[in-house]
């Protein structure tokens, strides 16, 4: 006499998933604040108008026995943004002495094409090789939707090398790529100063006091140039008068002199 197997519960048949808990650190919120000045720069056939334009640079960082996190993240004025756009995570893992630059997603800097990718680069590299300069670089895919054009690609592929970073392509359509490096310390630190520049405190307010100076000498100057336009004004209606009257009385001298000599 056989026994029929007994039913499989919803647990038996598929294995629950297992989901990792976030890291504590995950959700940290900036906690130093530096200005920024982006320089004017010519218009550009792919991303269009460079103005001068004012953003902000947020920075946290924690240290613990097994991790430390260095966040760096731009806030544009007046405009929105996803959670994993404009921010770098570097994460340092002590047991294993690596350190991973991320997001996962990859660097994704708004606004494109004016050396934001390299400043927050040199600002997590810096930061890595005064701490964890032996520590081993991992390497990472590059997501295909940062080099869909060959003009996206070189310049991404040029932003990462001068970094130091070494640029792989894992397939000949050059659509599937990853970068790494063999040592923090085979990393740069450097950028283009004149493209992206940080303002001390000191220095932005300076330059508002200079710009509220400049306002009110153009104020000045605006008001000055009313007064003088209203002055002219008065003086072209003068004129007008004049040479209304001077035209009246010679239409009238001629009215007179014809009477006369037709009598």
């Amino acid at each position: 006499m056989t026994t029929s197997p007994a039913p499989q519960t919803a647990t038996d048949a598929a294995p629950q998933e297992v989901v990792e808990p976030a890291h504590p650190w995950a959700e940290l919120a900036p906690e130093h604040f530096h200005l920024l000045r982006l320089a004017p720069l010519p218009i550009d056939r792919h991303t269009g108008a460079r103005p001068l334009r004012f953003i902000q640079l947020g920075r946290v960082e924690r240290q613990s026995k097994q991790h430390s996190l260095l966040r760096l993240t731009l806030q544009l004025p007046g405009q929105r943004q996803r959670k994993e756009q404009n921010t770098l995570e570097i994460w340092a893992e002590h047991e294993h002495r690596r350190v991973r630059f991320g997001p996962e997603q990859g660097l994704q800097v708004e606004p494109e094409n004016r050396g934001l990718g390299r400043f927050l680069l040199a600002q997590g590299i810096v930061w890595a090789r005064q701490h964890f300069a032996h520590y081993h670089v991992e390497t990472n895919s590059l997501p295909s939707q940062s080099g869909l054009s060959e003009v996206a690609r070189a310049r991404r592929d040029h932003c990462l090398q001068a970094q130091g970073f070494v640029v792989e392509y894992l397939d000949p359509l050059n659509l599937n790529a990853q970068c790494g490096a063999a040592r923090v310390s085979a990393l740069h630190g450097d950028w283009h100063t004149e493209k992206v520049q940080i303002i001390e405190l000191l220095d932005a307010a300076s330059m508002l006091q200079q710009a509220d100076q400049n306002l009110h000498e153009q104020d000045v100057k605006l008001r000055k140039s009313a007064e003088r336009i209203e002055v002219l004004k008065r003086e072209d209606g003068s004129l007008r008068f004049t040479i209304t009257c001077l035209v009246a009385f010679c239409l009238f001298q001629a009215c007179l002199l014809i009477w006369m000599a037709t009598r």
